[in-house]
């Protein structure tokens, strides 16, 4: 029997979900090298640019939020293993499903209501960085903040139709 996981693994939007996810995880490497580069610089020649240290800030919000869902779909999120870990797929099923339905629908949905204006308004004002010498493009890392519940959304349909198909036996 296929678990609910693999069988949310399977739907079109998951790879989409997928794809961000990778794309997003190439950020890591380019992330760590500019974090020591800023260390480097600020420790070992006393230099430092705002818009250098604000690009690791990009970087972590970017691989943060946009890898979010794909972690959920490769099931490399945390979880109480005391009600899922030696269950039975149907019983597995049952947990993904209520979770599913229950916290992360509504919290994603929650998520992009309050989160519409905040970014409206940053997209409005084509809103920069408020340090001299930052970088110009903060309200395209505010649209972040509606992209990891898109995203998350999208994944949370998939799991759903996994778990439902695990428990219809397919």
């Amino acid at each position: 029997m296929v678990s609910a996981s693999e069988a949310a693994a399977r739907p079109l939007p998951a790879g989409a979900v997928r794809f961000i996810g990778q794309a997003a995880a190439w950020l890591l490497l380019p992330m760590v090298l500019v974090t020591f580069a800023v260390v480097l610089l600020r420790y070992g020649f006393n230099l430092g640019w705002v818009w250098l240290q604000e690009s690791v800030t990009y970087m972590h919000a970017a691989v943060f939020m946009l890898a979010a869902a794909w972690t959920w779909q490769a099931d490399g999120h945390v979880r109480v293993d005391i009600l899922y870990r030696d269950r039975s797929p149907r019983h597995k099923a049952w947990v993904d499903l209520a979770g599913a339905v229950l916290f992360v629908v509504p919290v994603c949905v929650y998520l992009l209501v309050v989160g519409w204006d905040y970014v409206a308004a940053s997209w409005a004002l084509k809103e920069g960085s408020n340090q001299a010498g930052g970088l110009p493009g903060v309200w395209l890392l505010k649209s972040l903040v509606l992209a990891l519940p898109a995203l998350l959304l999208v994944q949370a349909g998939c799991w759903i139709l996994g778990a439902i198909r695990v428990l219809r036996g397919g």
